[in-house]
């Protein structure tokens, strides 16, 4: 008897970023509360590092580009900084967002 081998599912990294630009705000907010929205521009005290004041950590809750301009750290979408700052992979990361905003992880 022959078993079908079947590809574990994709996980669809495009549709869970751009469902997650509708929820920036809320998800920096979640993520990283005490911060301050002004305009698109979310900034914050980077918790990965012993910040002493916001001002170089920001996330662009409008298209999901971040970066600690203190370090040169940074990345181009809510997955991205979801792995940054809570040490997952890539994939986790997507799956966790896209649990969080109630969207399917997978293509």
């Amino acid at each position: 008897m022959r078993r079908s081998c079947k590809p574990p599912p994709r996980i669809a990294f495009q549709r869970i970023a751009r469902a997650a630009l509708l929820h920036g705000d809320t998800i920096c907010r979640q993520w990283l509360p005490g911060g301050r929205l002004c305009g698109c521009e979310y900034t914050v005290k980077n918790p990965r590092r012993m910040d002493r004041r916001a001002g170089s950590f920001k996330i662009n809750i409008a298209s999901g580009l971040w970066c600690d301009f203190a370090t040169g750290e940074g990345g181009r979408d809510f997955i991205s900084l979801g792995a940054y700052l809570f040490s997952l992979s890539q994939k986790q990361a997507a799956c966790n967002i896209a649990d969080m905003i109630g969207v399917d992880a997978y293509e």
